[in-house]
């Protein structure tokens, strides 16, 4: 699996909230995690941070283990996310300066091409290649919930003054409901996660453009969070972006 990961400021905010990694283990499986935090500078960036340093020490503990097909691993990934949201709810709770805070949370777990999504608030996951962009999550958001109840349109959503109001978040309420989805990684299929800080700033074909442009993967990473911040770049912008390698090369 070859990945690049990139977290920037942006150009409007004091701190980056965002946290991001990926973590493999050589039985072949790839877990890739993106938060954006929530609660101020220290809530925020202690959500974020947290949730991604726990999931992956989780991850790394199942080295030789067995667990095996869409089940089991759901099953794991969701106790995990419970692990984590009430670590973070009870920090709160026992710590003025930590109440209100929660992050969003894509965790995608990768197991050949076979990926397993679990989804809180609204980061996203993308599969994008020549054909198009699949949004595979939806947005825990409140403008979602409009657009879902036929109130305003997509294009409406999208400058809606309350558009970044979300209605879950990891860490801020005792129990969690997160979706989870399940898709096949083609040869040719890019896996992108990103924060908002991107998705609000840049348009779904300008993504595509980049993400299948014949270019290092590194450079498709950089050039992502480059448009977002001439576009504006009012939140941190973080993306992690995944394809599948050749099965005969190696790739760190």
């Amino acid at each position: 699996m070859q990945f690049e990961i990139l977290s920037d400021i942006g150009r409007k905010r004091a701190i980056n909230e965002d946290s991001a990694a990926v973590f493999t283990l050589p039985e072949g499986l790839t877990l890739a995690v993106i938060a954006d935090g929530m609660g101020g500078h220290l809530g925020g960036d202690f959500a974020s941070s947290t949730a991604i340093k726990v999931i992956g020490e989780e991850f790394l503990k199942l080295k030789g283990t067995t667990l095996e097909g869409d089940e089991e691993w759901t099953e794991w990934l969701k106790e995990t996310i419970f692990h984590v949201n009430l670590l973070l709810y009870e920090h709160a709770q026992k710590n003025e300066e930590f109440k209100g805070m929660g992050t969003t949370l894509e965790a995608v777990l990768i197991r050949g091409q076979s990926c397993l999504v679990a989804h809180i608030g609204d980061s996203r996951v993308y599969a994008i290649n020549t054909d198009g962009v699949q949004q595979i999550t939806k947005d825990h958001s409140y403008v979602n919930v409009l657009v879902d109840s036929g109130e305003i349109t997509k294009e409406e959503a999208a400058v809606h003054p309350q558009r970044n109001l979300i209605m879950q978040a990891l860490g801020s309420e005792r129990t969690i409901n997160p979706d989870f989805y399940t898709l096949n990684l083609e040869d040719e299929t890019y896996l992108l996660i990103c924060t908002d800080g991107l998705s609000n700033e840049v348009a779904e074909p300008s993504i595509q453009n980049i993400v299948v442009s014949d270019v290092a993967m590194r450079e498709k990473v950089e050039a992502l969070v480059d448009m977002a911040n001439k576009l504006g770049g009012e939140d941190n912008i973080s993306v992690i972006l995944l394809k599948p390698s050749d099965p005969e090369v190696t790739t760190q």
